[in-house]
Order: structure tokens, then C-alpha cells, then sequence
């Protein structure tokens, strides 16, 4: 399957393996000043006494190799229908705004590509990657000597 293959290829459509394997059915993406402000609205969302924290992916502290940053949660959710409640998956993505400027940058360059993006153009993102963290953590700092938690 090729890297720009949807996730969901490959996965029957038996509602069974959808509910096993379809984990973003529903999906909601934050968007911070700050690094601390992530950690906190994450903080928040997860101490809610009805929602179950299945899977963290922190590419804030771990970035991938490529530079893309961002915190993943995927969190079970109750809705409320009008005969039961059902538990569903929903990825919940919070990052800052630095971060989301360059993922929506490095994603309409991996789509035009379909993958094959030419090496300097893989270079000059990761460079913009690490640019964009450098403004994250001076704009913390900033924001510390204000005053701010």
C-alpha cells in the first residue's frame, strides 16, 4: 500500500472491523498559543469523569521524523441516542498555532507529491519544522517572563 494510502485501506467493511480499526470516526483539531496551553486543554479533556483515554501520541515532545508536531489523543466519547449510549472513538489533535501552519503547509505538499517529494523540499520543511518549534518555545518563554504560568 503506498504512504499516501488512506489509514482505512486494506480493513473489511464489516461494522466489526470498522468499530475495531476506525479509530478518528469523529475528529476535532485545538489549536493553542502556547506549548503549555496544549499540555493544559489536554489536562482538561482527560480528567472528564466520562471520557476513557485509549491511545497518546505526543509528537510535541517526540516529533516525527519529518518535524511534524502535534499532541494526539484518542479518547472514547459517550453519545447520548435516543435508546442507549454509545462509546465512540474520537481523535482529538491540539496543537499550536505555529504547529498547524506548518502541518497544513506539509500537507498540501504531500498530497501534490502523492509521497515523492523531492529532497530538498524534505530538507526545507524540516527546517521550517525546527523554526517553528524555535518560535513556539521563545513565545513561551515570552509569555513566562510576563508574568504567565
Amino acid at each position: 500500500m503506498p504512504s499516501w494510502a488512506p489509514r482505512w485501506v486494506g480493513y473489511g467493511p464489516e461494522p466489526a472491523s470498522i468499530r475495531e480499526h476506525l479509530l478518528d470516526i469523529a475528529g476535532v483539531r485545538i489549536t493553542c498559543s502556547f506549548i503549555s496551553d496544549v499540555y493544559s486543554v489536554a489536562d482538561m479533556l482527560t480528567r472528564q469523569p466520562d471520557v476513557k483515554v485509549l491511545r497518546t501520541r505526543d509528537y510535541i515532545r517526540h516529533p516525527k521524523p519529518n518535524g511534524y508536531q502535534s499532541l494526539h489523543l484518542i479518547l472514547e466519547i459517550p453519545v447520548f441516542l435516543s435508546d442507549r449510549v454509545e462509546l465512540v472513538p474520537v481523535e482529538v489533535q491540539i496543537r499550536t498555532a505555529a504547529m498547524d501552519f506548518w502541518a497544513g503547509l506539509e500537507h498540501k505538499i504531500h498530497y501534490k507529491y502523492r509521497g515523492d517529494i523531492p529532497a530538498g523540499l524534505v530538507e526545507e520543511l524540516q527546517e521550517a519544522a525546527t523554526v517553528a518549534g524555535n518560535l513556539d518555545k521563545k513565545m513561551e518563554r515570552l509569555r513566562g517572563e510576563l508574568g504567565h504560568r
